[in-house]
């Protein structure tokens, strides 16, 4: 005869199992969030500007919640491997996805059957910085302003290899544009990533790229690369030093980027509420504000919702240079 408690126990093992095979960010508090380190993760190669700006923001971000924020850099493909990789994680707080516009505005214009959606997979935070992208060179090259260059590159049709981070990146982008412009004709060289094309343009590989600040400010100061202009509408706080493209002689001339912070679709909103007060906080810190600026990044924040709307902006914006350029979906 089997005992009357044995069925009450195996009601409550029962009971329990259930209760546990819940999600795991069902079950954590978001008023203990969070209890481990946070996966952050980067569309971009260590160096690259998005990656330098990120690190920065980390940290500070680290110290307030009390847990690391863990950079996983997942490079190459225009960001669609780091896009897929948080789209596809648990929405419990723990996997951040720290991006520009390519994966979001820019790859889902171009390329067909993604494993995830840009805008019904995630859940925007808030912007951390906008970027102003620079033009630059490899020093060795004979060219010291933007008339030079024009003057150059007309000279030697098909002879300047324009490095981007890969074929339909911002970098991609901003370089058909700036050609275009110029009326000079390049050759596009992608690679994989921001990092490795900032450094095939130091090694004289490629001779010119169009890329975010924070990605080539250290190397402009150092004398590894020499600056040309900027792509803001008006000089960058962070660089004011250098001029605009507009300034240099290309009129209406404007390629800026930014950087933002999203979290999978479904996150519980004390968690993105959380992340979101805390990410304000280190971006307005005065000591973290000036690393950013000397990084190349001009730091600023907004509301979730506000960045719901860039995005749509931007995918109207990228959208017409995607056309410009020539691209088509694959």
């Amino acid at each position: 005869m089997r005992h009357p408690f044995a069925r009450v126990f195996a009601l409550a093992l029962c009971a329990a199992c259930w209760i546990g095979s819940f999600p795991t960010h069902a079950a954590e508090a978001p008023k203990t969030y969070p209890t481990r380190p946070i996966r952050l993760v980067v569309p971009q190669s260590p160096g690259a500007a998005n990656d330098t700006i990120s690190r920065i923001v980390a940290a500070k971000m680290g110290e307030a919640l009390g847990q690391q924020l863990v950079i996983d850099n997942r490079a190459g493909a225009g960001g669609i491997v780091a896009a897929e990789t948080v789209a596809h994680a648990a929405p419990d707080g723990y996997t951040l996805f720290a991006t520009g516009p390519t994966p979001l505005v820019i790859a889902p214009q171009i390329i067909k059957n993604l494993k995830y959606h840009p805008t019904q997979d995630f859940a925007p935070i808030s912007l951390f910085a906008d970027t102003q992208n620079v033009l630059v060179i490899n020093p060795k090259l004979p060219v010291k302003s933007v008339k030079e260059l024009v003057a150059y590159g007309r000279a030697n049709p098909g002879k300047l290899n324009v490095a981007s981070a890969g074929s339909g990146t911002q970098s991609h982008l901003a370089g058909v544009a700036l050609a275009m412009a110029l009326g000079i004709d390049v050759i596009h060289v992608p690679y994989k990533g921001g990092g490795p094309s900032v450094a095939a343009v130091i090694a004289g590989e490629s001779q010119v790229t169009m890329t975010p600040a924070p990605g080539v400010m250290s190397h402009v100061r150092s004398g590894r690369l020499r600056a040309l202009g900027s792509g803001g509408a008006k000089r960058s706080p962070s660089t004011p030093e250098l001029a605009t493209l507009i300034e240099s002689g290309v009129p209406g001339f404007v390629s800026t980027g930014w950087f933002g912070l999203l979290a999978p679709k479904s996150t519980p909103k004390p968690i993105i509420n959380k992340l979101h007060e805390t990410l304000v906080k280190a971006v307005n810190d005065p000591a973290t504000g000036k690393q950013m600026e000397n990084a190349g990044g001009d730091p600023g924040t907004n509301s979730p919702a506000e960045f719901s709307a860039l995005l749509d902006e931007e995918w109207k914006r990228f959208g017409a240079a995607i056309k410009a350029a020539h691209l088509k979906a694959e």
